[in-house]
């Protein structure tokens, strides 16, 4: 059965669980998404290996991993999403150290946080796809979005905390972004850096 790559299109909330979050992938060469449920680390961590404005103080547990699979020269090469299972993706990670290959079977979250950090494809099978993809609208508007696959949205709906930042000043803001990274809180962070973006 063929493999199918995916390019990650975006993290928001979820609207069906309280507390998670939608990692969104899609094909890259058609217009299947899949939407995948993930925990509030897991969103943080993908976020975070994607941004490249935002450095945590102290390596999170996917760059832990990240760091220790480089000193001992062990390449995560693809991750391959295999299995769904009542509503369940199931991932395995191929590695390679020393020219052999190991399987490592995953949660799929964690899985695609590390795809980010070795820059590993994404792939999944035809039959997932179809079970679980859902077909993206194309509308006139997504016609001027950018195809880059390093392009990634990070939405909340905290809209009353958003409209308090447009009264603070550019300096202001990147105070607060730097205080939040300090204190770890990158939801807040990715929400001020989006207010920083919108102004420049």
């Amino acid at each position: 059965m063929s493999l199918i790559k995916l390019t990650i299109k975006g993290i928001s909330y979820s609207q069906t669980q309280s507390g998670a979050y939608a990692l969104v992938l899609s094909e890259l060469e058609g217009t299947r998404t899949l939407p995948i449920i993930i925990g509030a680390f897991e969103a943080q961590s993908i976020a975070i290996a994607l941004e490249k404005e935002i450095r945590p103080p102290r390596p999170l547990t996917h760059d832990l991993f990240k760091t220790f699979a480089d000193r001992f020269f062990i390449q995560v090469k693809q991750v391959i999403i295999h299995k769904l299972v009542d509503g369940v993706f199931f991932s395995s990670l191929i590695c390679e150290r020393d020219g052999e290959e190991e399987v490592i079977d995953t949660r799929t979250s964690d899985a695609i946080a590390l795809a980010v950090r070795f820059q590993a494809p994404i792939f999944t099978y035809e039959n997932i796809l179809d079970k679980a993809g859902i077909y993206l609208k194309i509308e006139d508007d997504l016609d001027e979005a950018s195809d880059d696959e390093d392009e990634f949205e990070l939405t909340f709906e905290d809209e009353a905390e958003e409209s308090s930042f447009a009264k603070l000043s550019l300096s202001e803001l990147q105070n607060q972004l730097n205080e939040a990274v300090v204190n770890e809180d990158y939801e807040l962070a990715a929400k001020i850096r989006d207010e920083i973006s919108k102004r420049s």
